[in-house]
């Protein structure tokens, strides 16, 4: 496929605003609690802002159930686990009295996004900033390498009904690109070989989250979940593989001692 100017055009856009994204979440990240918990859950506030808006919410109600989902989260931080748990339910269960259509969908993505953001706080605070890298790098060099590849190979599409612009050659370019991210950590740690397993399964997840995105927004008939991040559209578009990922990652670390180790 000939590549010309206009290849990648929004490219510069996309550079920019993602620079500034990394910028803020490596620092959160570095600074560990109660930055990072703060900015995930200002995070989630944004994302169920974002998916009330998209289903038809009334704009006071998408505020409040925006207000409250981040609220949730915080709480439920500060709590023990085992009592902050049921927390993570409340803002998808108060949108089933709140909205007035649509529940059933905000109930089941509101859900995942808390229990994901709760999942990747967690993970911050017990494997700390080498491993939360980890995480970060699997799902932006899903994102990155899809993206070029997708556009420089082209090739067949993906699931061209909910996804127009996702390709075979870019889902797997993203799968290569994770796996060789766990070798390097691999490499650098001492971990066992399963973590290039580990690392493509959240590839996969975080392409997952991708489609869930889109098939929801295709759903609702908007191009992009809000306009709040130029080149990337709203929060969702840029956080929907890290969701994915997360969701998995909260399985993985219960059913294996991760990290896991070499042997």
């Amino acid at each position: 496929m000939p590549l010309g100017p206009g290849s990648f055009p929004d490219l510069a856009t996309r550079i920019l605003t993602g620079t500034a994204v990394a910028v803020v979440g490596l620092t959160a990240v570095w600074a560990g609690y109660p930055w990072f918990t703060l900015l995930v859950a200002a995070i989630v506030g944004g994302l169920v802002w974002e998916l009330s808006r998209m289903l038809g919410a009334e704009p006071r109600i998408g505020l409040g159930l925006a207000g409250l989902g981040g609220a949730m989260l915080l709480v439920a931080k500060l709590l023990p686990t085992g009592l902050g748990l049921p927390l993570l339910f409340v803002t998808g269960l108060a949108g089933l009295s709140l909205l007035s259509r649509n529940r059933t969908l905000f109930l089941v993505i509101t859900t995942l996004i808390t229990l994901a953001a709760f999942g990747l706080v967690t993970h911050r605070d017990a494997f700390g900033v080498t491993w939360m890298l980890w995480l970060v790098l699997v799902v932006a060099v899903t994102d990155i390498g899809g993206y070029f590849a997708g556009r420089i190979f082209g090739g067949p599409k993906f699931w061209p009904r909910v996804s127009p612009k996702k390709t075979w050659s870019g889902t797997v370019a993203g799968w290569i690109a994770a796996g060789l991210v766990g070798w390097a950590f691999m490499a650098v740690t001492g971990m066992g070989v399963a973590l290039i397993g580990i690392s493509v399964a959240l590839s996969m997840a975080s392409q997952m989250g991708d489609i869930a995105e889109s098939a929801v927004k295709r759903r609702a008939g908007v191009k992009d979940s809000s306009g709040l991040l130029p080149g990337h559209g709203g929060l969702w578009d840029r956080f929907d593989g890290m969701l994915g990922a997360s969701l998995l990652l909260l399985v993985v670390e219960g059913l294996t001692e991760f990290p896991v180790v070499a042997g």
